[in-house]
């Protein structure tokens, strides 16, 4: 990921670097004509507190999501049908490893350790995905992820590309294409399995019926009961309310089940001509509510394998941090000054 850029000589500096100044009016009248011009605002750019703790929230859930998503299709590697098969898999998990660093190393441009973020997502303080809560029970699952939940995701995160925070955009412009893979593979997988065995089919299909509706809860509540969405709208971090995506997500689905050859579980699916956008059921937001408290299928799970992987990988850190401590010592180095 690109590192920070330096301020602009037009922008005053956040509170406390050089040359800052008393005056917050004239500091937040800078950063909303920047949001306004569609400019980004960059690390050592002032911005009001409450915009950069919306963004660590924002990306810390983002980088939590991506490294708990891991767990449910690496339970599939050692099992996957075919040498090819199993190789997309593990160059898909190894991806979403890469994800949650890129967005670890965004937040971090904000004044939050990557020590930090990771402490709360173990001790349950911050949250991820409640799409990854739920099991993986069959082969086919690992093709409704890829078509479904990777599908929801960039539906959620082209609009990110043009947030208005520079690391977070830059970052999500990598992300996204990498996603862009991930969805294709998920829909080629299910393609060969509904154009396959009677129970290949039946097995294709029992997996989108148990991921649609958790695919649409991934958008967050409805707009109406969305604590951030309008201030992170009026932000620029945000280009889309949370119905709005889900919307767009069902319209651009619906074809393409029907090219799979399956069936979307919601008998109110239907085209609205007047709309011009395809009507849809009711959403279990009890359900949705109750995961993200914790009581899903695999929470407990989750979480617990997570703590475990960072437990077991602490002497890995230990020993890049000593490599590195050495490495800066014969060559004279210090971060990024020499010495």
């Amino acid at each position: 990921m690109a590192t920070a850029a330096a301020p602009r000589t037009d922008r005053t500096p956040a509170d406390g670097a050089p040359g800052a100044t008393a005056d917050t009016a004239a500091h937040q009248h800078a950063f909303d004509t920047a949001v306004a011009a569609e400019e980004r605002i960059e690390p050592r750019d002032w911005m009001p507190d409450a915009y950069r703790a919306t963004l660590v929230r924002q990306i810390a859930q983002h980088a939590h999501s991506e490294i708990i998503g891991m767990q449910p299709e690496a339970n599939w590697i050692t099992r996957a049908p075919s040498l090819r098969r199993k190789a997309i898999l593990m160059a898909k998990v190894q991806d979403e490893a890469g994800h949650g660093l890129y967005l670890y190393s965004a937040a971090e441009t904000l004044g939050t350790s990557r020590e930090e973020l990771l402490d709360k997502l173990h001790s349950g303080r911050q949250k991820y995905s409640s799409i990854f809560n739920y099991p993986t029970l069959t082969w086919a699952d690992v093709g409704a992820i890829g078509w479904l939940v990777d599908g929801a995701a960039i539906t959620n995160q082209v609009p990110l590309c043009r947030c208005s925070y520079g690391p977070y955009a830059r970052a999500m412009v990598r992300i996204c294409k990498e996603e862009s893979f991930h969805q294709r593979q998920g829909y080629e997988l299910l393609l060969a399995l509904s154009q396959g065995t009677p129970e290949q089919h039946a097995m294709a299909q029992d997996a989108v019926d148990r991921w649609w509706w958790p695919s649409l809860m991934m958008f967050g509540p409805p707009d109406d009961s969305s604590q951030h969405s309008a201030q992170s709208m009026e932000w620029k971090i945000k280009r889309h309310s949370n119905d709005e995506l889900r919307q767009r997500f069902v319209d651009i689905a619906v074809p393409q089940a029907e090219s799979l050859g399956l069936t979307l579980p919601d008998p109110d699916l239907k085209w609205n001509e007047e709309r011009g956008h395809h009507d849809f059921g009711a959403i279990d937001w009890t359900e949705f509510k109750e995961v993200l408290k914790g009581n899903g299928p695999c929470n407990e799970q989750r979480i617990t394998q997570r703590r475990r992987a960072h437990d077991e990988g602490a002497w890995v850190r230990e020993a890049a941090a000593a490599h590195a401590a050495k490495h800066a010592g014969s060559t004279g180095w210090t971060g990024a000054t020499r010495a």
